[in-house]
C-alpha cells in the first residue's frame, strides 16, 4: 500500500465577545458545518496560515490568535487524490461585527456563515466537524489553555 501524501493545514476556532463559535457551511458530502481553515502555503507556518485563512474566508482584518487547542489527522480526497491531512486547531478572538463575508477573498465553497452558542452546538441536528468541537470549546472556556493540544477526530 503506497504512503499517502501529507497535507498540513491550520484551522481556526473563532470565538466572539459573547463566546459564540463561528462555523462555515459546506454542501459536499451531505452538508456539514466546520471551522475556517485550510492548507499551508509554501514557507508558511501553522499560525500564519490560520491568520491568513481567517482573513480570506471571513473578511476580517483584526484577529487575536490564541493557543493551539487540538490536532486532527484525517484521510480524505483533495483534488481527487487521497491525502492524510494533519490539521492544527487554534483558538482566535474576533468581534462579531468585524466578520464581513462580503470582504472574503477566498470563500471557496462556503454556503453560509453562522455564530453558534455552545447550547445550540450541543443540541445536535446538524453535522459539525470536527466531532467533539463543542466539548473542546467548552473545556477551553472553563479551564483555559491546557498547554497540550487535544487529539480529536
Amino acid at each position: 500500500m503506497p504512503t499517502l501524501a501529507v497535507r498540513q493545514a491550520a484551522r481556526v476556532v473563532v470565538l466572539d465577545e459573547d463566546d459564540r463559535l463561528l462555523l462555515l457551511r459546506y454542501e459536499e458530502n451531505g452538508g456539514f458545518w466546520a471551522t475556517p481553515g485550510g492548507s499551508l502555503e509554501l514557507g508558511e507556518d501553522h499560525q500564519a496560515a490560520a491568520l491568513r485563512e481567517a482573513r480570506e474566508e471571513l473578511g476580517v482584518e483584526r484577529i487575536d490568535l490564541g493557543p493551539q487547542l487540538a490536532v486532527r489527522s484525517k484521510e480524505h480526497l483533495v483534488g481527487g487524490r487521497p491525502v492524510r491531512q494533519v490539521e492544527k486547531y487554534y483558538v482566535a478572538r474576533v468581534r462579531a461585527a468585524d466578520v464581513d463575508p462580503e470582504r472574503a477573498t477566498q470563500p471557496d465553497d462556503i454556503r453560509a456563515w453562522r455564530w453558534w452558542t455552545l447550547f445550540e452546538l450541543s443540541a445536535g441536528g446538524q453535522t459539525v466537524y470536527p466531532i467533539g468541537l463543542g466539548d473542546l470549546v467548552a473545556d477551553y472556556l472553563v479551564n483555559g489553555d491546557s498547554g497540550t493540544p487535544a487529539e480529536i477526530i
